[in-house]
Order: structure tokens, then sequence, then C-alpha cells
């Protein structure tokens, strides 16, 4: 825990950030621009610190939120922080495979998935020289495909999924497969420019 940085939410929330586990202003966008209701069912994928599960417990938090990732150390973080901040009533940290997923996972219950994945593709542009952040900037473990798919085993009908990503991955998106059957799922696109060259989309099963 001692490479670990405090970083407040507000006056009672706070994550843990690192070298390799970190947020940046799309994470806030994101959460806002997902609008969650109090009732729902959440799911973070890719959850890294658990940016996104904690901001949303900042106001009217959702009935529950899970923060799923693949890596142990950045669910250490999240851990931490949950505990430290009292929410584990509420808040179920996850290492799982999201290609995957995990027993017991809240299959077609939840209300809302989000997820921050990497913006760029497997070898697309400068990687970093450390493999967490790798695994968060580029397409080394999953890729959009795989988000949508596990965002459709998750979803009940009616549920939305919520990205936020590069303006020049829109088309990738729009030609994932939300569901492994069209005609089950509604989907659509609502883009909101957020900032320059990012933008968040939503689609609901």
């Amino acid at each position: 825990m001692s490479s670990y940085r405090k970083e407040p939410l507000t006056g009672q929330m706070h994550v843990y950030v690192s070298e390799n586990h970190r947020f940046g202003t799309d994470a806030f966008l994101l959460a806002n621009f997902s609008n969650w209701r109090k009732k729902d069912l959440v799911c973070d994928l890719g959850t890294g610190c658990g940016i996104i599960p904690m901001i949303l417990q900042r106001k009217n938090p959702p009935k529950h939120t899970w923060g799923v990732d693949i890596q142990a150390d950045a669910i250490d973080q999240f851990s931490q922080a949950i505990t430290e901040c009292g929410v584990q009533d509420r808040v179920t940290p996850v290492c799982a495979d999201l290609k995957q997923l995990w027993q017991d996972a809240p299959l077609e219950r939840c209300d809302l998935v989000t997820c921050n994945p990497p913006y760029k593709a497997y070898q697309a542009g400068m990687e970093s020289q450390l493999t967490a952040q790798k695994i968060a900037r580029h397409e080394i473990l999953c890729n959009i495909a795989d988000v949508c798919q596990a965002a459709s085993r998750l979803l009940k009908f009616g549920g939305r999924l919520c990205i936020c990503n590069r303006s020049e991955r829109i088309a990738l998106l729009q030609c994932s497969n939300f569901t492994s059957n069209q005609n089950d799922c509604n989907s659509f696109l609502k883009i909101q420019t957020l900032l320059r060259g990012y933008f968040c989309w939503r689609a609901e099963k």
C-alpha cells in the first residue's frame, strides 16, 4: 500500500492511485454521461483503481455496483478504498476476465454497464513500457467487441451500455455486435462530444 496515493473525491469518498493504475478526466465524464439511477444494478468493466464505481457512490449511489478488472493489483487498490469508505454493502470488487466473467456474475440482471476501454488497437501507436499501462491503453487482453459481448451477457432487457472512446473509433463501435442476436437488441448511438477527440457512446439492449 506504500506505493498507493489517496485521491479524494468528496469529503467521504476517495480512491487509491498508483503508477500502474490511475485515472483521467474521461472517467468523470463517462460516469456523468451514464445517468445512473438509485435503483440500478451497475457493472464497470476494466475498472482499474475503481474510479467509476467510487464516483457513483458520491451522491444517490446505485443499488449495487460491481467493478471488474483482470489485474489483481488494481483490484487491491479498489478494495482498500471500498473498505475505508465503508461501502462494502453496495460495491463489490471482482478480479476476473471480462471475456469469461465470473462465477455468480449478475447475468441478465444489470441495468447499466460502463467501460472506459483501451483506446488503441493492439500494436497501434507507441506502447508504454509498463505492462499494466499497456493493458489499459492498448487492446492486448480485450477489444471493443469483447466489451460489447460481456455487456450483452450482463444486461437485462432495456439495460444500457455506456463507453467512452476516441472519435476515430466510432465506426468500430458501430460495427461491434452488442448481442449475439441483433433481433433481440435495439442498439443506438448517442454521441456526446466531451473533450477534443473523445466521445461517449450508449447502446440499449
